[in-house]
């Protein structure tokens, strides 16, 4: 054996003993970040939405109760959305600037924000599918869960608590005349009834998940301390044991000199 060999086992040795000691598992980042879905303009939707972000993946949890049922003799879909850059609270009733008797999206802006994120079903998931309204839940009751890609705008509003949830659809026929008549202004073809506010929500960070197994704590507990001693003294072993050959091996080479 070359006396290079003989000198890199013993290193080798120690090595794979303390590889496991220092090895860390790689994750990415992960947030969970929730909020409970109160009634606004006077509905009875209710619910709740829960967004566990991991690296640059979100996946959002919406439950909704409540909700108008039907749209002009169909499942009323529901635009949501998770609003960005306002005040990071739900409009207040004196945000009706009109005195039409409902607060728009429009008029919530200063406190809600603009749209972020548009909590599709499918494809999407922009501000451009806002009124996506053959993409979203629909009916009075429903589960919504979605796995997609988080924007750097939402995920910094999420991480200083600014998001927002809302939840869109009003009955028409609980508005003012004077809201009815009017069009919904991101989709001119639908009713106001589609953009109003029904149900909303600040996204608030949730408590952390935690690690399976103990708490790292710096405290070795009993297992953990008899399984390190015991791969400490194997290495050692081994390392005295190449030792060893290797003198023995290099008195034979000179003659036991």
């Amino acid at each position: 054996m070359k006396k290079s060999a003989l000198l890199a086992a013993p290193a080798l040795a120690l090595a794979a003993v303390t590889l496991p000691a220092t090895a860390a598992t790689a994750a990415a980042e992960s947030w969970s970040f929730q909020a409970e879905l109160a009634p606004v303009n006077n509905s009875t939707a209710a619910g709740s939405a829960v967004v566990d972000v991991t690296g640059q993946e979100a996946t959002v949890t919406v439950e909704v109760a409540g909700a108008p049922a039907l749209f002009q003799g169909a499942p009323y879909p529901h635009a949501q959305h998770i609003h960005i850059g306002g005040q990071g609270v739900c409009a207040p009733p004196s945000a009706d600037a009109d005195g039409d008797g409902a607060v728009s999206s429009m008029e919530g802006q200063p406190w809600t924000g603009g749209i972020g994120t548009s909590l599709t079903t499918s494809g999407d998931t922009s501000p451009a599918s806002a009124v996506a309204i053959d993409r979203f839940p629909a009916g009075e009751a429903y589960t919504y869960q979605r796995t997609f890609p988080v924007d750097g705008a939402t995920l910094a509003a999420l991480q200083s608590g600014t998001a927002v949830v809302n939840v869109h659809g009003a009955d028409p026929a609980a508005l003012s005349a004077e809201a009815q008549a009017k069009a919904n202004p991101m989709a001119p073809a639908l009713p106001l009834a589609s953009d109003i506010p029904i149900a909303c929500g600040v996204l608030a960070p949730a408590q952390m998940a935690m690690p399976e197994g103990p708490a790292d704590t710096g405290v070795e507990t009993a297992a953990a301390g008899s399984d390190a001693r015991g791969l400490a003294g194997a290495a050692v072993l081994g390392m005295l044991a190449l030792g060893g050959a290797a003198v023995g091996l290099r008195r034979r080479a000179t003659g036991g000199r």
